[in-house]
């Protein structure tokens, strides 16, 4: 059973910071990338073209943390991630994710003509476990 995000943190995730993966490479060393996210529901959803290290990783090992950091607030999220390749799931993703960081016109033109050339998988955290700090209330 997947965890249920508390309002505040939930307020904080929906806000467009930008969450940092870590993978265990082939040799055992970490690899981070700082990647775009969308909370929906208590699902953290990201995206990346297929065949980067990170894809490559969790193919391998799909077992995740991620942290979202602004200031003195952080949550970091645990679950094991689930890759969807459904092509047109991964480019709606991708859209919908530069359409959160990006003006509209850049968003649609990066879209059309960069990630629409691209083969795209989306990556989905069912939250199982939160720690957070920074909130009211907490040290």
């Amino acid at each position: 059973m997947h965890l249920q995000l508390r309002d505040d943190v939930r307020t904080f995730l929906e806000e467009p910071h930008f969450v940092v993966l870590p993978t265990v490479n082939v040799n055992g060393s970490p690899q981070l990338t700082v990647m775009w996210y969308e909370l929906r529901r208590d699902t953290i959803v990201m995206n990346t073209r297929r065949g980067r290290k990170k894809d490559r990783n969790l193919i391998r090992d799909p077992r995740a943390s991620v942290c979202i950091e602004d200031e003195f607030c952080c949550v970091a999220l645990e679950s094991n991630i689930e890759i969807v390749d459904d092509p047109a799931i991964g480019q709606a993703d991708i859209a919908a994710l530069a359409l959160r960081y990006l003006e509209p016109v850049k968003a649609d033109k990066m879209a059309r003509e960069e990630f629409a050339l691209q083969e795209r998988v989306t990556l989905v955290l069912h939250v199982d476990r939160a720690d957070v700090h920074g909130f009211d209330g907490e040290e």
